[in-house]
C-alpha cells in the first residue's frame, strides 16, 4: 500500500456523495480538491453547492476542461444516468497523466463505454462502485477495478476512505454493486409493500417482528437454506405468493413485489428442478443455480 501523498483530486459532481468526499478529505489534510458541478453556479442547489465547497475549502470550476487542468485524479460521482455523457464531455480534455474512475452506479455495460470514449485520452482508466452510505462520512465503504482500481485505492486509503481493490476487469466493481442492489433496493420495496398491507389489517408490527426473527440468522445461511429447497419447492411457494399478493390487494396496496416474486417462482417451478434433482434438496446453493441455469440455456460463466 502506498504512503499517504499529496495529489491534485478533481470530483465530478458535489451532490450528497461528492460533498460529503470533498470536506472528509480536505478535514483529512488533502489540499488541492476541485470540482466541476454543472448546476454549482445556476439553477436551484447553487447556493448550497457554493456554501458547502466554501465551508469544505473545495474549489468550484466552470467546465470540464478546467476540472482536468487543476487534476491528477478525477473522481467521477455523478448519476448513473449521467456517465457517458460525462465521459463524451472528458474526453477532449484527458490526457495520458490523469487518471479516472467514474464511481457512479450503472452497469459493467455502461462502464466499459465509459473506458472506450477515454480510452484514445491515454488516461488509467477504472471503475468504482459505492456500496455504503455518506451516514458514515466520506469513510464509507467503496469498490474499484480496473487498471486504476489500484492506484486510486493506493492514493486514497491512506487519507481515510475505506476502498477495495475488487480485480484489474474493468467493470467488476459495477458490477458488484448494481447486481446487490436487486437485493438491497428489493428488500426496501418489499418491506414497503409488506407493511403498508399489514398496517391496513391493524398487525404491521406484529409482522414486522416476525419477519425479524427470520432474518437474524446470517444471510448464507438463509441463502443456503431458501435456494437449494427452492428447487423442490417452487410450485408450493408460488401458491403461497399468489395468495400473499391476493392479501395485499384486498387491504387496497397493488400487489407489485408480490406478484412479481409469484411470477419468479412460477419460473422456477417450469424449468422442472424437482424432477432434476429427483425430489431431493440439493446440498448448495451453487449446485441449485448451476441447475437453474443449464434450464433456463443460460451460458456458462468464466471462473477465475
Amino acid at each position: 500500500m502506498a504512503d499517504r501523498k499529496q495529489f491534485r483530486l478533481g470530483l465530478v459532481g458535489y451532490g450528497e456523495i461528492g460533498s460529503t468526499l470533498g470536506a472528509g478529505l480536505r478535514k483529512a489534510g488533502l489540499e488541492a480538491i476541485a470540482c466541476y458541478d454543472r448546476y454549482a453556479f445556476e439553477g436551484p442547489y447553487a447556493d448550497l453547492i457554493q456554501s458547502r465547497a466554501r465551508e469544505a475549502g473545495v474549489t468550484l470550476v466552470r467546465s470540464n476542461a478546467e476540472l482536468a487542468q487543476a487534476s491528477d485524479l478525477v473522481f467521477s460521482v455523478t448519476p448513473g444516468a449521467a456517465s457517458l455523457e460525462s465521459a463524451d464531455a472528458f474526453a477532449p480534455v484527458l490526457t495520458s497523466r490523469h487518471t479516472f474512475l467514474d464511481f457512479a452506479s450503472a452497469t459493467p455495460k455502461i462502464k466499459t463505454r465509459v473506458a472506450d470514449a477515454l480510452g484514445p485520452s491515454g488516461a488509467l482508466l477504472g471503475d468504482g462502485s459505492i456500496e455504503g452510505t455518506p451516514l458514515h462520512g466520506y469513510s464509507m465503504r467503496m469498490l474499484s477495478s480496473g487498471p486504476a482500481g489500484e492506484r486510486v485505492r493506493d492514493w486514497l486509503v491512506p487519507w481515510g476512505m475505506q476502498i477495495e481493490f475488487t480485480g484489474p476487469v474493468l467493470g467488476t466493481a459495477s458490477g458488484i454493486k448494481i447486481l446487490r442492489s436487486v437485493l438491497i433496493k428489493g428488500i426496501e420495496a418489499l418491506t414497503d409493500e409488506m407493511l403498508l398491507a399489514a398496517r391496513q389489517y391493524g398487525i404491521d408490527e406484529v409482522v414486522l417482528a416476525s419477519a425479524a426473527k427470520t432474518l437474524a440468522r446470517p444471510w448464507m445461511d438463509t441463502v443456503q437454506s431458501l435456494t437449494p429447497s427452492g428447487t423442490i419447492h417452487a410450485k408450493r411457494r408460488a401458491e403461497e405468493l399468489e395468495m400473499s399478493a391476493d392479501a395485499v390487494a384486498d387491504a387496497g396496496v397493488e400487489p407489485i413485489m408480490a406478484r412479481a416474486i409469484a411470477s419468479r417462482l412460477r419460473w422456477k417451478e417450469s424449468l422442472g428442478l424437482k424432477d432434476h434433482f429427483k425430489g431431493v434438496v440439493p446440498r448448495t446453493y451453487q449446485e441449485a443455480l448451476d441447475a437453474m441455469a443449464l434450464k433456463a440455456g443460460l451460458a456458462q460463466p468464466e471462473r477465475a
